[in-house]
């Protein structure tokens, strides 16, 4: 089959800049375009051609960043190539549903939801109605995100299908790998964190992403455990290091502690695997209801025990106390640091859980999986 996948505004495919969808489109695509003809529609970037087919997938690149705009860019390559896809499959944007309709009368249209972007702020019901009608099936990351959009249009239930997200199990790998233990090695000492206890966090330096909840932690940690540290990798936003007021706020309070603070910046897609097998310990704080974050994957993948919240879809990879737990009051510092401390107290736990973590992401979450159960729907 022809297929158009048609990416959001925000950050280019391939995941030169990071991103989830980015990464996830990515990931699927050398399976995807094994069994049909794909074109992918993104944003432009000023690493990237505008017009190019690489590894059997033609990508072409419109101006984005803001939605309008990018909306227009879509319906201009729609104009340019009528009735050329048989199925139309669509990243996160309901919005651009009704006019991919428009000019693909004939194509059958997927929807992936990524967020909760059928709220009425950002989509009117009687469109999001509408898009619900148009579309043949709704692939969403989580159930929580199912669950959602079920809570405000119930007629989009026999509609909706569950796709986890995955990772690359061969780039992301345990620290003790040996694949990755001379990098292990290296990042620990290039920082200061040899014969340490690295607790890692991963994602942007925002409030609802909870990091500084997680720092408030190190000092009940600290009474009881040696030798620990915590790096913070992100920054404000994919592929950018600007000094936010929140971004200030916390690399401020990191210095007030006693316990040693990493923060990154900004790390690459292609080397924050580095970082995972250099920590012993994973911790997403997340503080807002998080349709399920991948950094869980890339943690499980290199066999971590992660402590993650209960919020939106991130207690659906977890199964409590065979890989992790949940902490069910984000906004209360003293509940990471209980969690955190219920598995570094116990050392045959801690290595029990990594292994678990890394087995499930190698059943359950490689790309194949993930492009195997998008052909379902697609065929």
């Amino acid at each position: 089959m022809r297929v158009l996948m048609i990416c959001t505004e925000k950050l280019p495919v391939p995941a030169v800049k990071g991103g989830a969808i980015q990464t996830y489109i990515s990931g699927v695509l050398p399976h995807l375009s094994f069994y049909h003809e794909i074109t992918v529609l993104g944003i432009e970037d000023p690493s990237l051609e505008k017009d190019e087919i690489r590894d059997n997938v033609r990508y072409v690149r419109i101006p984005g960043k803001i939605f309008d705009l990018y909306k227009e860019g879509v319906i201009k390559f729609l104009e340019n190539h009528p009735d050329s896809f048989d199925i139309i499959h669509i990243f996160n944007r309901p919005r651009l549903v009704l006019p991919v309709r428009s000019l693909a009368t004939n194509a059958r249209i997927i929807l992936s939801m990524h967020n909760d972007m059928f709220h009425s702020e950002k989509i009117p019901a009687d469109e999001a109605c509408q898009v619900i009608e148009e579309v043949e099936s709704i692939i969403t990351v989580s159930d929580y995100v199912g669950y959602e959009i079920k809570a405000l249009f119930p007629q989009a239930a026999t509609k909706l299908n569950t796709i986890y997200s995955g990772v690359d199990t061969e780039r992301f790998l345990p620290g003790n790998d040996a694949r990755m233990e001379n990098t292990r090695k290296k990042v620990r000492k290039d920082y200061g964190l040899e014969n340490k206890t690295v607790l890692l966090f991963a994602g942007r330096l925002s409030n609802n992403k909870g990091a500084d909840r997680l720092i408030r932690a190190l000092p009940i940690l600290a009474k009881k455990f040696k030798n620990l540290a915590l790096v913070l990798v992100g920054s404000n936003w994919f592929s950018e290091n600007h000094v936010t007021d929140f971004v200030a706020y916390i690399r401020a309070l990191a210095k007030r502690q006693a316990v040693p603070v990493i923060t990154t910046g900004f790390v690459h897609p292609d080397e924050i695997q580095n970082w995972y097998a250099a920590a012993d310990l994973f911790i997403c704080s997340s503080v807002w209801q998080e349709p399920l974050a991948r950094v869980h994957y890339e943690a499980m993948a290199a066999g971590l025990p992660i402590v993650t919240t209960a919020r939106g879809g991130n207690p659906e990879v977890i199964i409590e106390g065979e890989n992790g737990l949940i902490v069910r009051d984000p906004e209360n510092p003293e509940s990471f640091a209980k969690a955190i401390s219920q598995i570094l107290s116990d050392k045959t736990l801690m290595k029990k859980m990594g292994e678990n973590s890394r087995k499930l992401a190698v059943s359950l979450y490689k790309w194949e999986r993930v492009a195997e159960d998008i052909l379902s729907v697609w065929e």
